[in-house]
This record gives structure tokens, C-alpha cells and sequence, in this order.
């Protein structure tokens, strides 16, 4: 192994058919490798004297946000914790987003994969919706295309992806969650409609970011003052 790299395995608990009503659950390893800490050199710096002196400085990258194992149970009763909304022009949808993958949370609309990266963060924000159940919001996933954009409006702000690839997998394929160095999106949903026997996939990247201001702390005046 090399000095500068680590492994770093990741055991995930998958639910093979996380929107479908039949759930199934399969155990995987992931092996991936991660970058040590980026360590650069200042060049030399030199005194009257002519003696120099190496100083070095270390960057730390912040460790991209990592997906919890899939929840054990889909039908798990869980707090329902509305997080944001995702608006997709090209399909008309508006919709609340939540936090959570259990299928008593994607009942209620798209769901937040814990742990990975949130809309406008560094790293993947992983939602599951579903096509053609409850209120379907990720029903005409399949009529995206490249360049389409997707609007998250979240407490910290109001983000917008740009749509890179759709593409069809398999169940087991949950490479899907895995971190990006970079902020992106990952829409999934059980492909075709009406059956769980794949996922379709779409991915974005960040193309604009609309910070909200923090809200200043309440002030108090004095009596008398």
C-alpha cells in the first residue's frame, strides 16, 4: 500500500428494493482508497546571515460526508422532518423534500439518504422518490436530459444542478451513494414504472449557489436605557 494512500472500507446494509413494497437486503463492501492529508513545502527563506530555514505547512482536506448504512427496516416509524424543497421545471414538479430513506419517509416525498452531502455542500446529495405511488414526484425522470436544472431551496440557501447523465442500473449497483469530490446530485427511482426490477438514475452538478444571510441575534435594550 502506498504511504500517501489508506484504505478505507465501507460495509453498507443495501435494501435491494428501497421503493418497491417487496424489500429485500443485501450486504456489501466497498474498498476505496483515500488521499492522505495534502502536505505542501514553502520554499526556502534566508536571513541576513545566509542561513536558511524550511518551513512547512500542512492543508487537511475535510473528509467528503459519507451514507449511512440503508436502514434494517423500510417501514420503520420515524419522525417525518421536512428539510427543503426540489423544484425540476422541465417535469413541472414542486415538491417538499425530507430527511430519510425509509419507505414511511419516501411516502411522503423525496428522501435525503442520511449522511450523504446536503444541496450545496461539498460531496453526492443522494435522494429517493418514488415513479408511480403515493404523489410519484420522480414519475418523468425518464423525460430529463442533459442541462436540465434542479432547484433546491433548503434553510441555508437556493441551489441549482445542472442534469450531467440519466442512466438505468441494476439494484445492487448503490456505487450510486458513493461521496463525490465535488457537489453533485443523485435522483433515483425504481425503473420501469410499475416494477422494481432497476433504478433509474440522474445525475447534476452544482452550477449556482444562493446563500441565505444568517438572521442576526435578537438585542435586548435595558430598562430605563
Amino acid at each position: 500500500m502506498s504511504p500517501t494512500r489508506r484504505k478505507r472500507t465501507l460495509v453498507v446494509g443495501v435494501i435491494g428494493a428501497v421503493l418497491a413494497v417487496g424489500i429485500g437486503t443485501t450486504a456489501f463492501v466497498v474498498t476505496r482508497d483515500e488521499p492522505a492529508e495534502a502536505r505542501s513545502v514553502a520554499p526556502p527563506r534566508t536571513t541576513a546571515s545566509t542561513t536558511s530555514t524550511t518551513v512547512k505547512s500542512t492543508t487537511t482536506t475535510q473528509p467528503l460526508p459519507i451514507p449511512d448504512p440503508a436502514p434494517l427496516d423500510a417501514y420503520a416509524d420515524v419522525p417525518i422532518v421536512e428539510i427543503g424543497s426540489i423544484t425540476i421545471p422541465k417535469i413541472n414538479l414542486v415538491h417538499p423534500i425530507f430527511e430519510g430513506v425509509w419507505l414511511t419517509v419516501v411516502d411522503h416525498g423525496p428522501g435525503h439518504w442520511p449522511g450523504s452531502a446536503m444541496p450545496g455542500r461539498r460531496g453526492n446529495a443522494v435522494f429517493a422518490g418514488h415513479r408511480v405511488t403515493h404523489d410519484h414526484p420522480f414519475m418523468d425522470l425518464d423525460l430529463l436530459a442533459p442541462g436540465d436544472k434542479v432547484i433546491f431551496n433548503m434553510a441555508h440557501g437556493t441551489f441549482t444542478y445542472a442534469i450531467t447523465s440519466i442512466k438505468i442500473v441494476q439494484p445492487e449497483d448503490l456505487n450510486i451513494i458513493f461521496p463525490t469530490p465535488k457537489p453533485t446530485i443523485t435522483l433515483f427511482a425504481c425503473h420501469p414504472k410499475h416494477s422494481a426490477a432497476q433504478r433509474i438514475v440522474v445525475t447534476g452538478t452544482l452550477i449556482n449557489s444562493a446563500l441565505k444571510p444568517k438572521s442576526a441575534p435578537a438585542t435586548t435594550t435595558a430598562a430605563g436605557a
